[in-house]
């Protein structure tokens, strides 16, 4: 098969890393993959080996009918059978494109509970003939979309974020030497990690870690992610209201998450919102106990292996941190191995390209 992958940007975020894995394996499997970018390059950015294509889409109509046509050159060129868009603006190109006369499949993957206002909730329920299968990456998000209307129910399928299980394998030697780099010493290191945006919920996180501080002094937090650097400046200065600023380490963007996840003790989301979030499934996959708000996917992804929180709850989730922290190591090490267990069994990454591998050809036939 010949499959476009369109994407918003190729910035660090894990729906377009999870994108990028598929689109890599199924090209290692012999089908031909190009990746369609509709904005410009973005400060940091996933590498990518495949063939890339930018339209270079800016916030004006002019620049949105010049891309469209580069994306119809795109179209005309590649010939793809089949077009994987991911995340709201992408998942609408492709399907405008559809509209515009591409002779292909097109598959629409919704990765949040939650892509915007009721405009968008329209735009999804308008355009929705002009995709063949939209999936999103959590039962409960498929279930919000088409009580929204926004998705016809019939369209709508579920695929879970896969795992890479190899790359995310716990190594002790690693953990040693990301703990004296870290300069961690004793401490109970708790790892998160994403966006610093308001779907993340920092605040909310930085509010039960006080909590936790007043219990266990030996509490650390490592936070991985970039956002706006007004928003950053506001969450350190949360930090410093509360108490905490000299226990909590703002990492920035990372590219080594896995070596971070070995020298962690636990790791911990407080999201307002999500999808199906990778991160917490490469935790698990890493043997860490997790703790987590109850938003989105969490739980599908988690079972019972999990402690879960009501989101805003800055009291529940550090009575949760503080639980997991009051475990026995030997207990916290074979929650973390039957979590591990967990991914291997329902979230590795090679069943679910199978899965998506077997989705394409299934539209691509329906199409002929």
């Amino acid at each position: 098969m010949r499959i476009g992958y369109v994407l918003t940007t190729l910035g660090m975020g894990g729906a377009e890393r999870q994108a990028l894995e598929v689109a890599e394996q199924m090209e290692r499997r012999g089908h031909s993959v190009h990746v369609l970018v509709l904005g410009p390059p973005v400060r940091e950015e996933w590498p990518v080996r495949l063939n890339v294509t930018r339209l270079d889409l800016r916030r004006n109509p002019a620049s949105l009918v010049a891309a469209f046509r580069r994306a119809r050159g795109f179209v005309h060129d590649f010939r793809p059978d089949l077009l994987h868009s991911h995340c709201f603006h992408a998942n609408l190109f492709a399907r405008l494109l559809r509209l515009g006369g591409a002779r292909c499949g097109v598959i629409s993957t919704i990765h949040n509970v939650y892509e915007g206002p009721w405009p968008r909730m329209l735009a999804y329920r308008l355009t929705g003939r002009w995709a063949d299968q939209t999936m999103a990456v959590s039962r409960v998000a498929a279930d919000r979309f088409i009580a929204e209307g926004a998705v016809a129910a019939e369209r709508m399928g579920v695929a879970v974020n896969g795992i890479d299980t190899e790359q995310f394998a716990p190594d002790e030697m690693r953990r040693v030497a990301t703990r004296m780099a870290m300069a961690a010493g004793e401490s109970f290191v708790w790892l998160s990690a994403g966006r610093l945006t308001p779907a993340k919920d920092y605040p909310n996180l930085l509010r039960a870690f006080a909590r936790v501080r007043d219990r266990r002094a030996e509490a650390t937090l490592w936070i991985a992610g970039e956002g706006s650097s007004a928003y950053a400046a506001l969450l350190k200065a949360q930090a410093r209201t509360l108490g905490v600023e000299e226990s909590v380490r703002w990492l920035g963007l990372r590219r080594d998450m896995a070596a971070l996840l070995d020298g962690a003790d636990g790791f911990v989301l407080g999201s307002a919102w999500e999808g199906m979030p990778l991160v917490l499934g490469e935790a698990m996959a890493m043997e860490k106990p997790v703790v987590a708000t109850d938003v989105g996917g969490v739980r599908e992804l988690t079972g019972e292996l999990g402690v879960l929180a009501p989101a805003g709850d800055s009291a529940m989730l550090a009575a949760a941190m503080l639980g997991v922290m009051d475990k026995p190591l030997d207990e916290r090490r074979r929650l973390g191995a039957e979590s591990r267990a967990r991914i291997e069994a329902g979230f590795g990454l090679d069943a679910r390209v199978d899965e998506w591998e077997q989705l394409y050809h299934t539209v691509v036939e329906r199409g002929r």
